[in-house]
């Protein structure tokens, strides 16, 4: 069946050199399952019947996860292979895959196969209805622990609740964007690469897709841990809402008040009362660890803000690449 009529990117004529639709896969050691994620995914697009485009974004992998994608491109021109001088991690892979496609539509996706390639038709569909980004919402989430999941529920209530964007729970990188989108992330150039915040910042019309999520196709996952996802949930805090810093200063007002109405209590009970006052050491130990958690957590928080403008004013790139493999030499989105 083919969609070749419906360009949900665009009302002008389509180019046939350039792809509709490129889907971003960030990777590290997934060797097991390049194989099978292209099967599902090929079939896909080609159900679809618009040209396409396959970016793997690869953090130097000590398997042979490089091999396997190379092998592939042999087999399948319309793949393509960008890989890093060092270890980036997912976020700065998944943004240097999209910086660096050509499609009228991007999609991004992992590799593992919990977000079924299977949606991609779905999402590509919904475009068509006028909006400029679909993401994929999850229904439930197989393969994930308990913890991991309150940690998630957790994280996005914090992050809604204090973020100047609202970023949708449950969801993750999976989405569809069109070709406006992406040249907007281009141009926000910032080196913390959260894309589901960023995405969102973005704004313009969005929509979801609702799917349920299941577990790995195989192997362990590498990005996406539990101290990862902390990470990128406290990134996404950090980035986006100067609230924190406020709250931390309403909080630094009421322990301040409240260090003031204790001592004059003990000034009342000295002068007024006439009690003789043998403070506990266990009293002053509480009272003094608790004024000093509060400053430890306050210093904390104002470093994270101000190491998120270090690395603004060194204006560092998010991602160096080591080497391109199938794109173009005229190709001026490619990075490197």
């Amino acid at each position: 069946m083919s969609h070749g009529a419906m360009n949900p990117a665009s009302t002008a004529p389509a180019d046939p050199s350039v792809p509709s639709i490129s889907v971003v896969v960030p990777v590290y050691k997934e060797e097991a399952n390049i194989g099978p994620f292209l099967k599902r995914t090929e079939a896909v697009l080609e159900e679809i019947g618009e040209a396409y485009e396959i970016i793997f974004a690869l953090d130097p992998s000590p398997d042979n996860t490089e091999g396997v994608i190379l092998e592939q491109i042999a087999r399948n021109p319309s793949i393509k292979l960008l890989v890093f001088s060092r270890r980036f991690g997912q976020p700065a892979a998944t943004m240097a895959g999209i910086l660096s496609c050509t499609g009228r539509t991007c999609v991004a996706i992992d590799v593992d196969l919990q977000d079924p390639p299977e949606l991609i038709a779905a999402l590509y569909r919904k475009l068509a209805e006028g909006y400029e980004v679909v993401y994929a919402k999850r229904k439930s989430r197989k393969g994930e622990t308990l913890v991991k999941r309150v940690v998630s529920y957790i994280g996005y209530a914090i992050i809604n609740r204090t973020s100047e964007v609202r970023i949708p729970a449950n969801t993750g990188d999976f989405r569809i964007m069109t070709r406006r989108v992406v040249e907007e992330l281009r141009r926000l150039n910032e080196s913390h690469g959260f894309l589901r915040g960023l995405v969102a910042y973005v704004g313009f019309k969005q929509t979801f897709v609702e799917y349920d999520r299941d577990a790995r196709f195989a192997g362990r996952g590498n990005y996406n841990r539990l101290t990862g996802s902390l990470k990128i949930g406290f990134n996404g805090i950090v980035s986006f809402s100067g609230r924190p810093l406020q709250m931390m200063s309403l909080v630094g007002f009421l322990v301040s008040l409240f260090s003031f109405a204790l001592g004059a209590w003990y000034v009342i009970q000295k002068f007024v009362l006439g009690v003789e006052l043998t403070p506990g050491l266990s009293t002053t130990v509480l009272v003094v660890s608790f004024f000093s958690g509060v400053q430890l957590l306050g210093l904390g928080l104002l470093g994270e803000y101000v190491g998120r403008i270090y690395d603004e004013v060194k204006r560092r790139p998010l991602f160096i690449v080591d080497k391109k493999v199938n794109f173009r030499d005229d190709d001026e989105r490619a990075p490197g």
